[in-house]
């Protein structure tokens, strides 16, 4: 039998185990205590600004309001760009409860097309369903009228009107103007590298070519702001403030419209490039690129059937004016005169004989000059008004090519001439450093003898011409060119004031009026009197007529056996008043003949209507 062992307990033992434990515990507790006092310490004291913020910002949201954006005006005050309401057919899907039915019922009244209930039909699937969505964009105003009376029947479809840019003058002033388009992903990255993005919060469009784009920053305005309530879904319950958008300033541009629309008219179907300028500060009263198309098919996204209509050999997308590349031809030869004066190469009364070409010393080539027979004794002045292309083969290979490319230079060649729109090209002004660069190869004294006359590497473009035109009719000094006078904001016009370029400097300046009165003779007696029989003003200027494809020496120039778009150039520039220049006009039509014939008169179009509507002058307007 097996007997009980007996165990003796320490009593005393196990109460301090226990007491131990129990502080062990009690301490463990209290720690947990003090971390969630501190917690709440923190939340209720220390982040109760940062919780309340984002507490607020789940029901208070602050939604940008887009500004208006600058009206452009021509120099009298007709409006050339507007603002006009579009009519958006518009759904809250919530609130419509058969919708595919219904919208088949509203197409009873507004044509809606089998492709546009689909696109909407996709594009609820994505968004909110109280969110107001676009079905038909661009409502006719017949459509508008006929919905309005009907639109009782249909709960949750609604009229909605939205400001859009317009341009009433269509492809009379594209080039000039441009025109907004949707912004897209390229445009938004170069804002935020900007840091301009958030001035775009609630915009679509943005200028997208010329002044437009130029003048971007102007027009569009600074973005306002509504402080809203919404619900846990996002649904907008009231609106608590707001803060009202800055529209975009106004444009007065040098433009006059009237001006315009002569130069379109008498470029007609042909393709080439009117500038005329104000010789007094350099505004541009006409800018005419033809041909040209309607700015208002890219506003609401252009169509591929329309973008492909653009896409053709006469290339109307290109701005002729400030892009297109032309020889200046017989235009230059007054500057050729001017440098060839003051480098002393010839005086006034020097004379060249032309016997109706020209060769270099040891050379078979002959430079032909336009008229067969020649000129015999030319001096300067004969030189210019008869166009006398053998004299200028002379002073060119007199003068050299470094002379020439640094004279020419000053006149704005080779150059963007800084006018205000981004499309611009520099063209080619020829010198020995040039041809290295990019044929690898010496220049030749060959070279010279056509850079003489405008031709051979020379290209220019018509404002880059229109430009050392006006520069040598105000005898060296240098009025920058440009399309806008001023803005307007709140009824307060702000003249936009531009700094002059640096004067060019003659050794003598009587050398100027040499070439000018040489030009004057041109229309008195010379090459462009034809044109101007009869008129009211005492103009000057000179014709000119651009070679496209070059003719070998034992051919003759002969229209009708080349391709029109190997037919020469006619080209022209003149002023007017002589005594007192006002204006300077600048043609240039492509593939069309000589520019006495085709030039010249099409400037007198534009010289006729100046001063039968002569506009007010914006120099020095207050």
């Amino acid at each position: 039998m097996l007997q009980r062992r007996n165990t003796i307990r320490d009593h005393s033992a196990e109460a301090n185990l226990v007491a131990r434990r129990a502080f062990a515990a009690f301490i463990f507790v209290l720690v947990l205590i003090a971390i969630l006092f501190v917690n709440i310490y923190n939340l209720q004291v220390n982040d109760s600004e940062s919780y309340k913020t984002r507490s607020n910002e789940n029901r208070i949201k602050l939604l940008p309001v887009a500004p208006n954006r600058g009206l452009i005006y021509d120099r009298n005050g007709t409006l050339l760009a507007e603002n006009r309401p579009v009519y958006n057919l518009e759904v809250v899907p919530e609130d419509v409860k058969n919708i595919s039915e219904t919208i088949d019922q509203v197409s009873n009244y507004i044509d809606i097309t089998a492709e546009q209930k689909e696109k909407f039909l996709k594009s609820i699937r994505r968004t909110r369903r109280f969110k107001s969505q676009v079905l038909k964009n661009r409502l006719t105003p017949d459509e508008v009228a006929v919905f309005s009376v009907h639109q009782h029947k249909f709960p949750g479809f609604s009229i909605e009107a939205r400001l859009a840019r317009f341009y009433p003058y269509g492809d009379t002033l594209t080039h000039a103007l441009g025109y907004v388009a949707k912004l897209n992903k390229t445009e938004l990255f170069d804002l935020q590298a900007q840091e301009l993005d958030t001035n775009y919060r609630a915009t679509r469009d943005i200028g997208k070519l010329g002044i437009e784009k130029y003048y971007e920053q102007m027009l569009h305005g600074t973005v306002g702001s509504q402080e809203v309530e919404i619900n846990n879904r996002g649904r907008i319950i009231r609106t608590l403030s707001e803060s009202e958008p800055v529209p975009g300033k106004d444009l007065v541009l040098t433009i006059d419209i009237g001006l315009q629309q002569v130069a379109q008219e008498a470029l007609g179907d042909r393709r080439g490039a009117i500038i005329v300028l104000d010789a007094r500060d350099g505004g541009v009263l006409a800018f005419y690129s033809n041909p040209s198309y309607d700015p208002n098919l890219f506003v609401h996204g252009i169509s591929s059937k329309d973008y492909r209509a653009l896409l053709n050999p006469d290339s109307p997308q290109l701005n002729r004016v400030t892009k297109g590349i032309y020889p200046p031809a017989s235009t230059i030869k007054p500057h050729m005169a001017v440098l060839a004066l003051d480098e002393n190469v010839v005086t006034e009364k020097t004379q060249i004989h032309d016997p109706g070409f020209f060769q270099l010393p040891n050379a078979d080539h002959k430079w032909r000059d336009w008229q067969p027979w020649g000129h015999d004794k030319v001096d300067v002045y004969k030189a210019v008004e008869q166009s006398c292309d053998t004299y200028f083969y002379e002073v060119s290979y007199r003068l050299g090519i470094d002379r020439i490319s640094d004279f020419m230079y000053k006149l704005g060649f080779g150059q963007r001439t800084g006018i205000d729109i981004h499309e611009e090209k520099t063209a080619i002004l020829p010198s020995r450093e040039w041809k290295e660069s990019r044929y690898k190869v010496p220049w030749y004294p060959g070279d010279t003898p056509s850079v003489g006359i405008g031709q051979g590497y020379w290209t220019a473009t018509p404002m880059q011409i229109a430009n050392s035109v006006n520069i040598l009719v105000n005898k060296g000094v240098h009025h920058p060119p440009h399309l806008v006078a001023a803005t307007k904001h709140a009824d307060q016009v702000q003249i936009l004031h531009r700094d002059e370029k640096p004067p060019v400097v003659l050794k003598n300046p009587k050398n100027w009026d040499i070439a000018l009165k040489a030009m004057h003779n041109t229309v008195l007696r010379g090459t462009a009197k034809p044109a101007f029989l009869g008129s009211e003003y005492d103009s000057a200027g000179k014709t000119g007529t651009a070679q496209v494809v070059s003719i070998a020496q034992d051919k003759e120039y002969d229209a009708d056996s080349l391709q029109e778009k190997h037919r020469d150039n006619a080209m022209y520039v003149g002023f007017a008043p002589f005594s007192n220049p006002e204006i300077v006009v600048t043609v240039a039509v492509e593939n069309t003949g000589g520019g006495s014939s085709v030039g010249a008169p099409t400037a007198r179009k534009l010289m006729d209507y100046y001063f039968s509507n002569k506009p007010e002058s914006l120099v020095g307007k207050p």
